[in-house]
């Protein structure tokens, strides 16, 4: 071992605050019981835990802020890592890029580019770590203009089983770099990556709550608008059954509600007023068919994103299913309102419709194994087991779902926004999942790192 790649702690033992800190997950309904777990803040110490771990001949799982455990079979013996590397994010205006450390939160890069008129292709939550997202895929609200997120990241930098730092990128072992975008994991630490940024003036963003006794009309109005919407918009329906809890409006408590929510985006101060008229011309006509519950659409900074979807930012226990539509006729809005609408019995707190085309639909040449999305809309629903509702119910009414969106269902997914392991999940055809396991047994042919492999990328998934 280098006589630099100390670790500053041991690993730690289950009932140790040390081992509490390693294992925190988003999804309190996913843990992470391995038999042994340590925070790295240094590439040295990364090298540090990976050597040490194949010294012992410990399997290892990578996380950084937990919010994919649920879509990971349990972490349940083993070497838990999780990358909180220092360093900050670093922004090169010239070249919109930027490097972000493992364990990074999408938050940390938008506080750095926007006072740069630059933005990042995050999700709608400021809290979620930046590496599992990207390699995920990512839907981002401004994906409608970029592409899955994982299009934009330009290098790549992570510790391999043999405690070697690599960085690779589309001149530098490119086989490898297709393959960490979009491949499921398995190949070892990330602790770096550069994404790609792009220019953004102002946003008009937020969300409008309207009672769901109009979810029909209000979904139609939705999805018509939809279907031709300009690129620089990307919008969400969502069906809630929020609970009466300190932050949850009252108006929006008091029984479900149908929520529009996204960005309309103008890249110069040029575009701003056209911006405007796009949101104008969804919202408008939403408004003139039921007066709003709440309405929070702005025109403000790119900052402002990440405060319109009201994500929790506390962890939470969640049971939820994701698949991908390949339309939403007359027939599939009114399946998705029977079972997750008004009356429909729904234990779900949201069900989700995120508006795909655009760029999503766009084969990306720079992009990896998974760079585009062959699908229209994308379907999530989750609520937590609380009270009266157990993780059947819950699991029972995810399966409900799936069975009446059937007909509609393209059997893919998207890894990012898959939150159960034991539900159907596929990304990748035959061919690639080969091609992609050949990278890895090249990369990590012991296969240290196999148990961190999303069951969406094996050839069964």
């Amino acid at each position: 071992m280098n006589q630099h790649d100390v670790l500053q702690e041991p690993f730690a033992a289950p009932g140790s605050p040390e081992y509490d800190e390693a294992t925190a997950v988003f999804n309190l309904a996913a843990p992470a019981r391995p038999n042994e777990a340590v925070t790295v803040r240094t590439v040295d110490e990364v090298r540090a835990a990976v050597r040490e771990a194949t010294e012992r001949d410990l399997p290892v799982r990578v996380h950084t802020t937990g919010h994919a455990s649920g879509a990971r079979p349990p972490v349940d013996r083993g070497l838990l890592i999780r990358t909180r590397i220092d360093g900050g994010v670093e922004i090169d205006t010239e070249r919109r890029l930027a490097r972000v450390p493992a364990g990074t939160t999408w938050g940390e890069i938008v506080a750095a580019a926007a006072p740069h008129g630059l933005a990042a292709p995050h999700g709608s939550a400021a809290h979620v770590g930046v590496v599992g997202y990207l390699l995920g895929g990512g839907v981002s609200f401004y994906g409608r203009h970029t592409g899955l997120a994982a299009n934009s990241v330009r290098a790549i930098e992570l510790v391999t089983a043999d405690g070697a730092l690599v960085r690779t990128d589309a001149d530098n072992d490119p086989e490898l770099f297709q393959a960490l975008r979009g491949g499921g994991g398995g190949f070892g630490v990330v602790t770096a990556v550069e994404v790609e940024l792009f220019p953004v003036a102002k946003v008009f963003t937020g969300a409008t709550y309207w009672s769901a006794a109009h979810a029909r009309p209000l979904l139609a109005a939705w999805r018509d608008w939809a279907r031709n919407a300009p690129r620089n918009a990307t919008t969400s329906l969502r069906v809630m059954n929020l609970p009466p809890v300190p932050g949850v409006p009252p108006a929006l408590a008091a029984g479900p509600v149908l929520c529009v929510d996204g960005v309309v985006f103008a890249a110069t101060p040029e575009e701003v007023s056209a911006a405007q008229r796009d949101a104008a011309e969804l919202l408008g006509a939403l408004r003139a068919i039921a007066e709003p519950l709440l309405d929070t659409w702005a025109l403000t900074d790119a900052a402002g994103v990440l405060e319109a979807h009201m994500d929790p930012a506390d962890p939470v226990p969640f049971i939820g299913d994701h698949l991908l539509l390949t339309e939403l006729s007359d027939e599939a809005a009114e399946a998705f309102l029977a079972v997750v609408g008004e009356g429909s019995g729904s234990p779900l707190v949201v069900a989700t419709l995120r508006q795909l085309g655009g760029a999503f639909a766009d084969p990306d040449p720079r992009g990896g194994v998974l760079n585009q999305v062959d699908a229209a809309f994308a379907y999530m629903g989750s609520g937590p087991p609380f009270g009266p509702v157990t993780v059947e119910d819950l699991e029972a009414h995810c399966l409900k779902v799936r069975v009446a969106l059937e007909p509609w269902n393209t059997g893919t997914t998207v890894p990012s926004l898959v939150e159960g392991a034991d539900r159907p999940q596929r990304h990748l055809d035959a061919d690639t999942v080969a091609a992609v396991d050949r990278v890895r047994a090249r990369i990590d042919p012991r296969g240290r790192f196999a148990g961190d492999i999303a069951p969406g990328a094996t050839a069964a998934g």
